[in-house]
């Protein structure tokens, strides 16, 4: 096996925690791009999911930052505040020996303590661009005019998710003589609009040129009627019991309608979206990655550059309408060299989006093998849980408007199962939820 150090000049020091961590030998956009960023020249990479894009631009980093230490040396955007804990815990890993300090900043968590880990001055800040905007503009003393190296990971999607005004104002604070290293898995036009403002003379280094999706990942469909998806759903789950898998909704609310559909069926299951607030994220994140859980369901927030080692199998319960994710989705199985199996949902009306997905990786999926018969046997019980899931859904919703006595937050549906014991208490049970409404109108909205 070839070292690390071999490749490309990384120094003992970080070899060694390479080691540490175990990264025995570098992945091939490692080869490709440390050397070129040692050399101190701009970098693209492309390479597929899973295929080792953090450490490729953290170790020259870091190799720079021991050459000529500096507070605010480096800055680091991400599309999505979970990416965001995940780099920063690879930096400091890798960093252990050398004392390197990083600082999240992300929305979803108190300003005034991100406030006074920035005032520490870290040495690399990893960020999602709007709260980094907010800390720019109000936080007294922070700037980064002294930054050396910007990062953007998953570039494609830090310009698609409507980032741009917020990365052309971060453009325009931070120095024009700096490095700036591009990594995703997928380009799209608008990186190349990105390259024009930011990049000097870059090297691409491209590992996948097709869209791929990795070679052990076992990937199928299945043709169902939209309206027994959740029955094959629950089949699916039943057949391969004892994996762990990450199921992508399109939306919020299904991804809490689906998961509390499957606890109502004893099957354990968590939601991770954009609605929860960011500690519920992160510690359901935290409970699928301890194995507590076995059933992740996310909308596209978990989609990419989330590393959790024992997904086994990944369901596209709702298809993606851009193909590009579906290579995102997928590629949270099959990580760094070990097998997976992906199964996409498709019903009557997404045949069209699923073939635009088969020519974009250039493969034709195989069926999933089901039996029609057996699902049909699932169709009472599943329906039962549906009517529970809806109840419980409309009490959130209701919850989430009466105005907050005390610590109402209990939305992660953990202890939402009290609609049970209402419905069996006839229909005086479900009285409490009507007059809330009004009262809590205004006082809702102030209250996060």
């Amino acid at each position: 096996m070839v070292k690390i150090s071999k490749v490309s000049g990384v120094t003992e020091v970080l070899c060694e925690a390479c080691d540490q961590l175990g990264w025995k030998s570098p992945t091939k956009i490692q080869v490709e791009a440390i050397p070129v960023a040692l050399q101190g020249k701009d970098v693209i990479g492309l390479a597929e999911t899973g295929s080792g894009k953090t450490g490729a631009f953290a170790l020259p980093i870091l190799q720079s930052l021991l050459a000529s230490p500096q507070r605010l040396h480096t800055l680091v955007l991400t599309p999505t505040r979970e990416l965001a804990f995940q780099i920063s815990e690879q930096f400091e890993a890798l960093g252990s020996s050398i004392g390197v300090k990083c600082a999240v900043v992300v929305g979803g968590i108190d300003m005034m303590s991100q406030s006074l880990v920035l005032a520490k001055k870290p040495h690399v800040v990893i960020a999602t661009p709007g709260r980094l905007i907010d800390h720019l503009e109000n936080t007294k003393g922070f700037s980064l005019r002294a930054l050396k190296f910007l990062v953007m990971d998953e570039a494609d999607r830090i310009l698609n998710m409507d980032f741009e005004t917020e990365v052309d104002k971060i453009l325009k604070v931070i120095p024009r003589d700096r490095r700036t290293f591009l990594f995703s898995a997928t380009m799209t036009k608008k990186v190349q609009k990105l390259q024009r403002a930011a990049l000097k003379d870059p090297v691409k280094c491209a590992v996948s040129t097709k869209y791929s999706t990795v070679d052990k990942l076992q990937q199928y469909y299945v043709f169902i009627p939209s309206k027994y998806k959740d029955c094959y759903l629950v089949s699916i789950l039943n057949e391969l019991a004892g994996n762990s898998f990450i199921i992508f909704c399109s939306t919020c609310n299904n991804a809490q309608r689906v998961a509390l559909l499957l606890r109502n069926l004893g099957i354990t299951a968590i939601p991770l979206h954009g609605q929860m607030s960011q500690n519920k994220r992160l510690g359901a994140l935290n409970k699928f990655k301890s194995k507590s859980r076995s059933v992740l369901l996310a909308t596209d927030v978990a989609s990419r550059g989330l590393d959790i080692p024992h997904v086994d199998c990944v369901i596209n319960y709702d298809i993606p309408t851009h193909s590009k994710d579906y290579i995102h989705r997928v590629g949270r199985t099959a990580r760094a060299g070990r097998s997976g199996k992906s199964i996409t949902f498709v019903t009557q009306y997404d045949v069209e989006l699923f073939q635009r997905i088969e020519t974009l990786i250039g493969k034709k999926l195989p069926a999933f093998p089901t039996q029609e018969e057996e699902v049909m046997m699932l169709v009472e019980r599943v329906s039962e849980a549906q009517r529970f899931a809806r109840l419980e859904m409309k009490e959130q919703g209701e919850k989430r408007k009466r105005p907050k006595g005390g610590d109402g937050d209990d939305d992660d549906t953990e202890q939402a199962s009290g609609v049970r014991k209402k419905v069996k208490g006839g229909p005086g049970g479900g009285r409490g939820g009507g007059g809330g409404k009004k009262r809590g109108g205004a006082a809702w909205r102030g209250g996060r």
